[in-house]
């Protein structure tokens, strides 16, 4: 199973900004404070492998967004929605629209990285904040959060189960 995760809004408030190159939460708390969280729910599930679906990726680069996460999530992460070959000149050209991927729904992204899998993907979820842009036929795999609550909201861990 996949599960695409998004940070802000999901493992910590979504109030980070990127101060002198280095992502900053101007909100009560800390960075990734609702990691552990995470954590947990997967522990029982070591199946579950993690696509990050952040805007993280795209701004700081995959290893540098990957790297952020605890060991016990950064370990489960196999790749990201942004890959920075998607930016990439091919003969004059993107490779792909970059401008296309920032105005993409987080849906569209995610479907996209599916469409794309080099293995059949039956199972994947995603955790985000940002419900914009879901064909409805697919928010079952949706766990929306509160921006501000994340997984901090006992609601989300019911929408989980």
């Amino acid at each position: 199973m996949l599960l695409f995760l998004d940070y802000d809004g999901v493992l910590h408030p979504d109030a980070a900004y990127l101060v002198r190159g280095r992502p900053e939460l101007r909100a009560e708390g800390e960075l990734f404070m609702w990691a552990p969280i995470l954590e947990e729910i997967l522990a029982p599930y070591p199946q579950v492998q993690l696509v990050l679906s952040t805007s993280w990726v795209r701004v700081l680069g995959f290893s540098r967004a990957r790297d952020f996460l605890p060991k016990a999530l950064s370990g489960r992460v196999i790749g990201g929605t942004w890959h920075s070959a998607m930016g990439r000149h091919a003969g004059g050209t993107h490779k792909v629209d970059s401008s296309w991927f920032v105005s993409a729904s987080r849906h569209d992204q995610i479907a996209r990285y599916v469409a794309r899998a080099r293995f059949p993907v039956a199972d994947w979820v995603a955790v985000d904040d940002d419900g914009e842009g879901w064909d409805v036929a697919m928010l079952d795999h949706l766990i929306l959060t509160d921006g501000g609550l994340g997984l901090s909201d006992p609601e989300v861990h019911v929408n989980a189960d």
